[in-house]
């Protein structure tokens, strides 16, 4: 039986299948009460674990996640990440993880989803030009001051992640993952040793047709779309892994949700385990 649940950092308890903010409309009109209505219907279906980044809009994203959610119900989890800024030579968006800019960031996140405190915050790179040990001394010091309740990656090699976890216990890591795109199986190998949370962007991607093919050939035995399949799989692939798929539309929402309920045989399994090798 595939647990529905996971504890990151030990503790923190949250629903596997979570929601992924990014693609969410922000600016006013009807998209964005659209945007509001969806984020709400997440957490109406069982939701819990709602991620955004300042990158998403300037924070914009986390702005409409407190209008949509705040008061936050009991339970549920609104991860950010920072370290991303508008410093690049003409205002364009670059890495940047100097201690100035991620103590800034994180100031702005808890003013805009208005909070005393990120349970979790992410880096959302590791800034190549910053000193890894000042970027994450940075987030640790503002565990320590009680902004920041637990630490993660996004987009890590394995060693940059043995790197980070001499200088700070790290709980999540956000990597690029999906049935069709496995790159980053080692980093996935190195969170389940380590029992840290494992949270796929782009769950969901199309490969080539024959890898498509066969998706679509699993669902229809099972009577599900090739989404919920491809959802479906990352949740028995590892304990682990915490998908963040995104929608704007709330049929979507509600067919990504139902994935949790869907049996992949080990005949299927075996199937789609074999996808990359036709992608």
């Amino acid at each position: 039986m595939t647990s529905a649940r996971f504890a990151i950092g030990g503790d923190l308890s949250v629903r596997r299948l979570g929601f992924g903010a990014m693609q969410l409309p922000i600016g006013p009109g009807p998209d964005r009460e659209n945007s509001v209505a969806v984020v709400r219907r997440a957490v109406e279906l069982g939701v819990t674990l709602v991620d955004t980044a300042h990158l998403y809009g300037g924070g914009a994203n986390e702005e409409l996640l407190a209008e949509a959610l705040y008061p936050y119900p009991e339970g549920l989890l609104v991860t950010t990440k920072v370290g991303v800024a508008r410093t690049g030579p003409g205002g364009e968006w670059k890495l940047d993880g100097r201690p100035v800019v991620l103590r800034d960031q994180v100031e702005q996140a808890l003013r805009r989803l208005r909070v005393e405190r990120i349970e979790l915050l992410q880096l959302h790179r590791i800034d190549p030009e910053t000193p890894l040990a000042d970027q994450l001394g940075t987030l640790r010091d503002l565990r320590t001051a009680g902004k920041v309740g637990r630490i993660g990656l996004s987009e890590v090699t394995v060693s940059e992640l043995d790197q980070a976890r001499e200088i700070v216990d790290i709980v999540s890591v956000q990597n690029r993952y999906n049935v069709l795109d496995r790159e980053h199986e080692p980093v996935l190998m190195a969170c389940a040793t380590a029992g840290i949370a494992f949270l796929p962007w782009r769950p969901v991607a199309a490969g080539t047709s024959g890898a498509r093919d066969e998706i679509a050939a699993v669902a229809a035995e099972l009577g599900a779309t090739p989404t919920q399949v491809a959802l479906a799989w990352l949740l028995g692939h590892s304990p682990v892994i915490l998908p963040i798929p995104g929608t704007t539309r709330i049929d979507h929402l509600e067919e990504n949700m139902a994935a949790e309920r869907l049996h992949l045989t080990p005949a299927h399994r075996d199937r789609l385990d074999r996808l990359p090798e036709l992608a």
